[in-house]
């Protein structure tokens, strides 16, 4: 919706035609990547530069920052009229593994992951979180580099080649 409603004015006032934001653009610019630099990557995927900005922007078209913003209100409103679904499967694994002593991380670019866990219910399972807030922290890399992945597994003490 962000990227379409974006696109759609970007298109209007470049004199330029519509092309909405598809699943692969999602998957290929934006999925796992933090959020200014998903939003950035799409953007010259389409050839669109705008400028950075800053992340305190206010939600709108005009820099990179206030577009992700723009994306982080409308998810936010989502969660909130939608909740927040879990994979049955993926959780009683994840007990089962706390049960047995195995340390489980959580690695995602996602700045949600306080708010989408505490919907859950689910924090208590993971003995070290790497997020979108806790990567700029750290100034780690997104996607496509390895860091929040390794990072989770520094923090749960095993060797990166050693966590699954």
């Amino acid at each position: 919706q962000t990227f379409d409603d974006f696109l759609k004015h970007w298109a209007a006032n470049h004199d330029e035609q519509f092309i909405e934001f598809s699943r692969g653009d999602y998957l290929g610019f934006v999925d796992g990547r933090p959020r200014y630099s998903g939003v950035e990557t799409f953007l010259k995927s389409r050839g669109i530069d705008l400028p950075r900005g800053a992340p305190i922007d206010r939600p709108g078209f005009g820099t990179v920052c206030a577009l992700g913003n723009s994306k982080n209100v409308i998810f936010n409103q989502i969660i909130e009229r939608e909740g927040v679904s879990t994979f049955d499967s993926s959780v009683s694994l994840a007990r089962e593994m706390a049960r047995r002593g195995i340390r489980i991380g959580l690695a995602t670019s996602s700045y949600n992951s306080e708010e989408i866990l505490g919907r859950t219910g689910m924090p208590r399972l993971f003995d070290a979180i790497v997020d979108g807030v806790e990567s700029a922290r750290r100034g780690l890399k997104g996607k496509p580099e390895p860091d929040i992945f390794s990072a989770a597994a520094a923090d749960l003490g095993v060797l990166t080649e050693a966590a699954a």
